[in-house]
């Protein structure tokens, strides 16, 4: 048996998802009456840069996806602790030292740290794909990729072993066994020698007819046991089941759709989720609520983000500064101003555009 972990193709997707959102800053969010705001203050940091004392958000981020996608069976605890009331750290758990037991009388669960037990509402519990029997607990994906992992060793094995092979020759050189010289190795060394191998490129052979009958042949490839057909099928299906495209697992070739697509699905899915268990077991107040910026992961070069933003520029939607922000350059003093070109007015004042009004009397 192959477990997950072990699979370099599941691996390489879990990684590429968890590397992804750990990249996303995390904004504390307030509602207010013009819309929602974002907040710094000193618990956005404890969760945007210091989580744990020992790790970077985006180390943090990231070993939580990884528990939750790969090592953790879809199921992923931070214990927080607390100093004098306040947020000290949110430790990741390692899911060996988890476990999970069902409280039928309260229809609720414990979690089991180190055998200590926890209710729900004591720790942060991420899950995916939850379980049919226990909807409050995630479902791994061993069922769906156990065939497909051990297929997918077995090829690399096959290749390996196909590569470091020695029985490959592709001329075969009979010769007349009652040969004085072929009794021995120094001698068919020597009739080699003698016969076959030449100095230069291109050099025919002369060898006594009576004696010698030379035959080529072709070995069996890695096309003609088709491992390479085997090993794109169970590629596409490995991305398939963990949804990400193919082309991160090296087959086919990239798309920007499809990859706008995985974001727009997997990983905002994982975000929101990620999103809905910080804020509901961390946040206190119900106006604010904590948000992952996945936009920053779609794939839009300099140029297409520049024409976004001057459009609404144009319209007045975003100033000088915001603008400057987006593309990485410091704000200025008098582009906090908001401002919009000349036609972009209200219907119902359409009539005193400048160039409309002309010279003359009134009447």
């Amino acid at each position: 048996y192959t477990s997950m972990d072990k699979c370099p193709e599941t691996v390489t997707a879990c990684t590429k998802i968890a590397q992804m959102i750990s990249t996303m800053t995390i904004h504390l969010m307030a509602n207010t009456e013009n819309g929602d705001v974002r907040i710094n203050n000193e618990l956005s940091r404890k969760i945007d840069i210091d989580p744990m004392p020992y790790m970077t958000r985006k180390t943090w981020i990231e070993s939580i996806v990884m528990n939750l996608l790969l090592y953790g069976s879809c199921n992923s605890i931070v214990l927080p602790h607390t100093a004098d009331g306040y947020l000290s750290s949110l430790e990741v758990v390692a899911p060996y030292r988890v476990s999970f037991m069902p409280n039928f009388s309260e229809r609720s669960y414990y979690i089991y740290i180190d055998g200590k037990q926890f209710t729900p509402d004591e720790v942060l519990h991420f899950i995916h794909n939850p379980d049919q029997y226990y909807p409050w607990k995630g479902k791994g994906f061993t069922v769906y990729l156990r065939d497909i992992a051990n297929n997918l060793k077995q090829a690399a094995a096959t290749e390996k072993g196909f590569m470091e092979s020695k029985w490959k020759p592709s001329v075969i050189v009979k010769v007349d066994a009652l040969t004085e010289e072929f009794s021995s190795k120094s001698g068919r060394k020597k009739l080699l020698e003698s016969y076959v191998e030449s100095a230069e490129v291109g050099e025919p052979w002369l060898i006594p007819s009576e004696q010698f009958s030379v035959e080529q042949i072709r070995p069996l490839s890695l096309s003609d046991l088709a491992i390479a057909d085997v090993v794109k099928l169970d590629k596409s299906t490995v991305a398939a089941v963990l949804g990400v495209p193919s082309f991160l697992l090296g087959v086919g070739t990239y798309s920007q759709k499809e990859w706008e697509m995985f974001i727009n699905t997997t990983v905002r899915g994982i975000v929101i989720q990620l999103q809905q268990e910080l804020t509901k077991k961390l946040i206190i107040s119900p106006k604010m609520y904590l948000k992952f910026n996945y936009w920053s992961l779609l794939n839009w070069d300099i140029k297409t983000i520049s024409d976004v933003l001057l459009a609404g520029s144009d319209r007045g939607f975003i100033s000088g500064n915001e603008y400057r922000d987006r593309i990485g350059f410091e704000p200025r003093e008098g582009l906090d101003e908001l401002r919009v070109l000349e036609n972009y007015i209200p219907n119902d004042m359409s009539g005193a555009q400048k160039k409309l009004v002309q010279g003359g009397t009134e009447s």
